[in-house]
């Protein structure tokens, strides 16, 4: 059975699906429980977890305001037998605890030979979109994709959101979970009962024969308001949704290309070694014949998100970028 669920309240159902399934899983994160002076549970930054701890109170901790002491400690805790749900809501706090991501998370399985697991969830938070400044607004995804033993999920959907979650809870492997801000109240069909979705099998959203647009996280409904505006021109967009960045669905995304010989990918984080770039080169190099035209990335710029609303509207890729790519590089003129 199907229900609407918010993107918020799908990983609240993950969370709490998978706390009843296994004991072994825990949460660790600022205020699961409550904080100074809070009357009740506050059930984490945005409330996922609210309630949480009242049915599995052996399972749901508080952690104090230092990130590299809990992240390390899941990082213990994994290896050791337990499967941790770490939540450093804004992942623009890496940088705190990267040692233990980058070093620790993931490599430990390696240098053990396999002998040693790291079954860690670590949540965050990124994006633009709330006027958060530079320190708060990052899409740092493409800095954890780069890291081999990681595993990085996007979701855009509410569906994916819960099914992801559950999918990197019950995997082996450091997974981290980017959850966009702007994305927690958008609301869809997300089914009752526990499942996973695949980590590295992308979705296809919309089918299309003039030109593939590969979208990432909130870029997916960006990209998806583009296609119906250029349909209605007669250009039918195929929207590919990687879902996650590492592993990478490259096989979804060469299909697509040998079908309509374009590609324009959007991705809000910086141009500079990112997906974009990723995904434009692996294109470039196994699908070369297959193209028609050049590929284009429809990106955030190379600089800091910044605070000003106008100016954050401007930095974040709108709707208007990606029909306009995708115009130029299928050779179609502006509709006048």
């Amino acid at each position: 059975m199907t229900r609407i669920l918010s993107y918020l309240e799908a990983i609240g159902e993950a969370l709490e699906q998978e706390l009843g399934r296994d004991r072994s899983i825990v949460v660790f994160g600022e205020d699961n429980i409550g904080g100074t002076g809070c009357d009740g549970e506050l059930g984490n930054a945005w409330g996922p977890t609210k309630g949480l701890h009242e049915k599995f109170p052996d399972q749901i901790f508080d952690t104090p305001i230092t990130e590299a002491a809990f992240v390390g400690a899941a990082v213990g805790a994994a290896a050791t037998g337990l499967r941790p749900v770490a939540d450093l809501l804004f992942v623009d706090f890496a940088g705190v605890c990267f040692d233990q991501i980058l070093n620790q998370a993931a490599k430990l399985r390696y240098m053990a030979d396999g002998k040693a697991r790291v079954p860690l969830v670590l949540r965050a938070m990124w994006g633009t979109g709330l006027r958060r400044g530079a320190q708060h607004s990052q899409a740092l995804y493409p800095l954890f994709a780069h890291i081999p033993g990681l595993k990085v999920a996007v979701p855009s959907t509410p569906a994916d959101a819960k099914g992801l979650m559950i999918a990197a809870i019950r995997d082996d492997d450091p997974v981290i979970f980017f959850e966009h801000k702007m994305l927690y109240f958008t609301r869809g069909e997300v089914r009752e009962e526990p499942y996973e979705t695949p980590l590295g099998q992308a979705r296809v959203t919309r089918n299309g024969d003039d030109c593939t647009i590969v979208a990432i996280g909130r870029m997916v409904h960006h990209a998806e308001e583009a296609a119906r505006q250029l349909a209605a021109e007669g250009i039918e967009c195929e929207i590919v949704d990687p879902r996650t960045v590492s592993p990478l669905d490259t096989g979804t995304i060469y299909r697509s290309v040998h079908r309509t010989g374009h590609l324009v990918v959007v991705d809000e984080a910086n141009p500079r070694c990112g997906v974009a770039s990723d995904i434009c080169s692996l294109v470039a190099k196994n699908a070369f014949e297959a193209l028609r035209g050049p590929v284009a990335m429809v990106t955030a710029p190379h600089a800091p998100a910044p605070f000003s609303p106008i100016l954050e509207d401007a930095y974040t890729p709108s709707v208007e970028q990606v029909t306009a790519a995708v115009r130029t590089t299928i050779g179609r003129p502006v509709p006048v």
